[in-house]
């Protein structure tokens, strides 16, 4: 069993990682949260203020009216995300102008003290996950993820080798609270967005394809080769969209400012971004179809972007799926264990899998647990959770963030054999 610690408003899928620290030192190192100390004194709240189209002026003034300020255009959602009085709330909900106020809510990686180890068994492994889900398959059919982008908008990518090929990592816009320092922008100094880089597209530069169409090739060298590091989606690329700072610390509206660049530059050159990937969410304290995340996801999906996003961490204590996975039009993705076996007659669902509602439920799982992905020496999650290193370069952790990389690296795959699908059509396919 698993025990979870962490703030109970902090919602999040981010991982599980495989931990030996006690409850004291994982609580009491943990530094203040960005989330926390960015915000304004007590008399201000942040929110997330959605404008009726063509209205953007008028509730950009009725913020500064009511003594707020506009921390950032999220032209994704027609809205704003701004810091106003508390008891200025209600009346800018009472403005026809105004479509929703919801809270900007901070977002931070839960973490666990796991008794889960080192899977003797190996079906943590890439190679082993691979070959479980039908990745081989599909490279040794010719399709690898060649030449298509998947947008991470997570916790920065380090160039680890295994991510460290020329074009392998391309860097987006980093919109997190370590932005303005040159020596952490764009890198992952908390461990995680690097962690999901190799599960989806990782690959060590000595790892080669094996033989378009060549079935008897999937146990001989190249991707296929047990002693390389290969992720799902091996020659896909990873469009590196940071918004977790060292500490794992963002907030819904920095997401949704990610989203709103992924969608805007999907088609620059070199980038051909067909795939997002969002390995976190937060509770759902509204419905769907007026919450700001949730709608900023289907925007993406709209603009053809296939989103793919964690189902959460709750397991059975909180029903719903996480923010923005309870959204129905896009991938929510739950977590399967594999329990020592790579036979799926056998599989269960890990504890922690949030299996959402009879209205809402996860649309895939895929394998979650001790899977052993790209570590970051030095980062946060290596210095506080020792126990999840296995050699030098990898990192075991558990969790729907995982499964969420397995299926974004498959809908990579499946992007490739099929360039004409759309996202609906890609789902049916799942």
């Amino acid at each position: 069993m698993e025990k979870m610690f962490g703030h109970p408003w902090k919602r999040s899928s981010i991982a599980i990682f495989t931990a030996c620290a006690t409850a004291s030192l994982v609580l009491g190192a943990a530094p203040v949260s960005a989330a926390t100390s960015h915000r304004g004194g007590n008399d201000l709240q942040g929110v997330i203020v959605r404008a009726v189209p063509g209205a953007q002026r008028h509730v950009r003034s009725r913020i500064a009216e009511v003594g707020g300020r506009v921390d950032r255009s999220l032209s994704i959602i027609d809205g704003f995300a701004a810091h106003v009085p508390r008891s200025s709330v209600g009346s800018l909900r009472q403005d026809q102008a105004i479509l929703s106020v919801s809270p900007d809510a901070g977002m931070h990686p839960m973490t666990f003290q796991s008794s889960l180890g080192y899977d003797t068994a190996d079906t943590g492994s890439l190679s082993s996950i691979s070959t479980m889900v039908g990745a081989q398959s599909q490279w040794a059919a010719g399709y690898t993820g060649t030449g298509i982008g998947v947008a991470l908008i997570d916790t920065g990518v380090t160039r680890v080798p295994g991510l460290s090929t020329t074009g392998k990592v391309i860097d987006g816009p980093d919109i997190s609270f370590d932005s303005q320092s040159s020596s952490l922008a764009h890198l992952d100094s908390f461990g995680h967005g690097t962690h999901m880089a190799g599960i989806i597209a990782g690959r060590d530069a000595t790892a080669t394809a094996s033989a378009t169409g060549c079935t008897a090739c999937l146990n001989s060298s190249g991707y296929s080769d047990q002693s390389k590091f290969v992720g799902i989606a091996p020659d896909a690329k990873i469009i590196n969209v940071k918004v977790g700072a060292t500490d794992g610390a963002t907030d819904v509206s920095q997401v949704i400012a990610a989203i709103d660049w992924v969608v805007q530059h999907k088609d620059d050159a070199g980038l051909n971004i067909k795939v997002l990937n969002l390995s976190f969410g937060t509770n759902a304290t509204q419905a769907y179809g007026v919450d700001p995340l949730a709608l900023a996801a289907e925007v993406a999906w709209n603009n053809g972007i296939v989103v793919v996003a964690a189902g959460g961490n709750d397991g059975l204590a909180v029903p719903s799926l996480s923010d923005p996975a309870y959204s129905p039009r896009i991938i929510a993705v739950g977590a399967d264990d594999p329990i020592g076996t790579a036979t799926r007659t056998d599989d269960t669902i890990p504890d922690f899998a949030t299996h959402g509602t009879a209205q809402r439920g996860v649309d895939v799982i895929a394998p979650g647990t001790h899977v052993m992905s790209l570590r970051v020496p030095g980062s946060y999650v290596d210095n506080y959770y020792p126990g999840g290193v296995v050699g030098t370069r990898f990192q075991l952790a558990s969790g729907t963030s995982q499964s969420t990389a397995v299926v974004s690296g498959i809908v990579a795959l499946l992007r490739q054999r099929f360039p004409l699908a759309n996202p609906e059509q890609i789902k049916a396919l799942l």
